[in-house]
């Protein structure tokens, strides 16, 4: 089952969450969008009153905090990917599972090595999935300067917000007791494809991140788990557009990519 999104943050809407419980119902993934952790304690309370898992799904979330916790300790375990794009990336395909369970992390080791947890004794299904030792040097070298990329790009943001405040566009928010890391910076527009033309012929590169939600997406339609309308959700995906976000990008280019959005749309009364 699936739970729309909450219309101001775009991460799982915890009201309507308790809804889509069934009994069948084993495990919830809220999903920390785009840098922003989604509401983690009323998740968290509807999960205890059903004792469900959670699985934080923390691939974007990445030194993200909420209310004084980063991300990855917000549940009974979390997936984080180190895919290159990601605030913290490795030189191709790499990821990692937290937890504080100790039979969850000793389950984990086991999966993603061919299901052995005593060499060619293979007791689970035979996945392989470990880490290349290279990319876990490589990761190891950039962790130190994981907080200073993560306060450029929250620099850079807010430099954003500022820029687009007067325009009819919708900036990401950052509630009190969060802390957002901005993997993408995505606002939303009405006229989103045609904004996204505009700025593709004044040379500046955009993406969707994601055009289809996942009701949608072909695989659940065809085995029956397409089901909705989730409304929030269809609409946030017409209007997303991710801005170029990155540490290493300069005021500068913030000021002309905010200054080429405010020439064509009008601004708010």
């Amino acid at each position: 089952m699936f739970v729309d999104v909450d219309p101001v943050t775009w991460t799982l809407d915890a009201t309507k969450l308790e809804e889509a419980i069934t009994p069948n119902t084993k495990a919830m993934i809220p999903v920390h969008l785009y840098g922003l952790p989604a509401d983690m304690d009323p998740i968290r309370a509807i999960a205890k009153k059903h004792n469900l898992i959670i699985v934080e799904d923390a691939c974007q979330g990445h030194g993200a905090t909420y209310k004084g916790t980063r991300t990855g300790n917000l549940g009974d375990a979390a997936a984080f990917s180190f895919y290159p794009t990601k605030n913290l990336g490795a030189c191709g395909d790499a990821g990692m599972v937290t937890t504080n369970d100790e039979k969850v992390a000793e389950a984990v080791r086991a999966l993603r090595n061919c299901g052995q947890r005593v060499k060619n004794v293979h007791e689970l299904p035979p996945f392989n999935h470990r880490m290349d030792s290279m990319q876990a040097a490589i990761l190891r070298v950039k962790l130190p300067h994981l907080d200073d990329w993560l306060e450029s790009r929250r620099s850079l943001a807010g430099l954003y917000n500022q820029l687009l405040a007067d325009t009819s566009v919708i900036t990401p928010v950052e509630p009190h007791g969060y802390r957002h890391i901005y993997h993408l910076y995505v606002i939303r527009a009405q006229d989103r494809d045609g904004l996204q033309a505009m700025l593709k012929e004044n040379g500046i590169g955009t993406a969707i991140h994601y055009p289809i939600p996942v009701h949608q997406q072909p695989f659940y339609m065809k085995n029956g788990q397409g089901q909705g309308p989730y409304p929030v959700a269809e609409k946030i995906c017409s209007e997303i557009l991710s801005l170029p976000m990155y540490p290493e990008l300069t005021e500068e280019q913030v000021e002309v990519v905010a200054s080429t959005i405010t020439r064509v749309l009008v601004p708010t009364a």
